[in-house]
């Protein structure tokens, strides 16, 4: 029987069913394409898993493949109301129950790491787009140039770019100083409206939720030239180090 996994959690969060040593269904909880979920025990962890026919390999790319992301991402979400948990990436399946086990068994110091460090932390994932301080000029390209006028479009360019990396150093930092998060992933692109998008994922414990929530009515008011969104708490789908050994179908 091959496993889609959705999530590694700890086993003592599941009671009910932590003396089982053989996968036990998730009473009410259904996993991709409406398969039943089930706890599937490892040690001191357990995985939650659905079966995965080989027919569902092709549907996750396909047309399904929307409604399956949104679906491994509610499990998930489900699981972390109750406990820690160590998110799969989308479309991690494991050919058998030997494969799984191993994975876990090669990982377990890993895995109980991540556990002890993410224990009652979740993440807020914040967006701000700002106007690009330097715009580029509207047809501008390289392209035909040649000599001096190639090179000094190359050196624009470059100073171009160093200024947004300022810009948004800068503004990292602001809202670093502004939420003190316990840990931060961020990264910056340019739009193709000419704007530019922070996308800031921070750790934080999940009893200060509402106060960074707070923070963040207080920065949408005083940071009139940004545009700020704000989703959370998630699991922490950052901040997990991916090192484990995955055995695909």
């Amino acid at each position: 029987m091959a496993w889609y996994a959705y999530c590694i959690t700890e086993r003592n969060a599941y009671p009910e069913l932590a003396r089982h040593r053989r996968p036990m269904p998730l009473e009410g909880l259904t996993g991709l394409f409406g398969n039943q979920t089930f706890f599937f025990p490892a040690a001191d962890l357990a995985v939650i898993v659905s079966e995965h026919q080989p027919e569902d390999t092709a549907r996750l790319s396909g047309p399904q493949g929307q409604s399956a992301a949104r679906d491994h991402a509610r499990v998930i979400s489900s699981c972390f109301s109750k406990s820690t948990v160590l998110p799969f990436r989308f479309g991690t399946c494991f050919e058998d129950d030997d494969a799984l086990r191993r994975s876990v068994r090669s990982n377990q110091r890993h895995f109980m790491a991540n556990v002890e460090r993410l224990r009652g932390k979740a993440e807020m994932h914040l967006k701000v787009v700002v106007d690009d301080i330097c715009p580029e000029t509207r047809g501008e390209s390289v392209t035909g140039a040649a000599g001096q006028e190639y090179l000094s479009h190359l050196r624009e360019s470059a100073s171009r770019q160093r200024e947004r990396q300022s810009r948004a150093r800068a503004l990292s930092l602001q809202m670093h100083r502004m939420f003190l998060p316990l840990a931060e992933e961020i990264t910056c692109k340019r739009m193709e409206s000419g704007k530019m998008l922070l996308d800031i994922a921070h750790l934080v414990d999940k009893k200060t939720v509402e106060r960074y929530q707070n923070k963040y009515s207080t920065a949408t008011k005083e940071m009139k030239d940004c545009a700020m969104q704000l989703s959370g708490p998630w699991p922490p789908y950052h901040f997990v180090h991916r090192e484990q050994t995955r055995t695909h179908a």
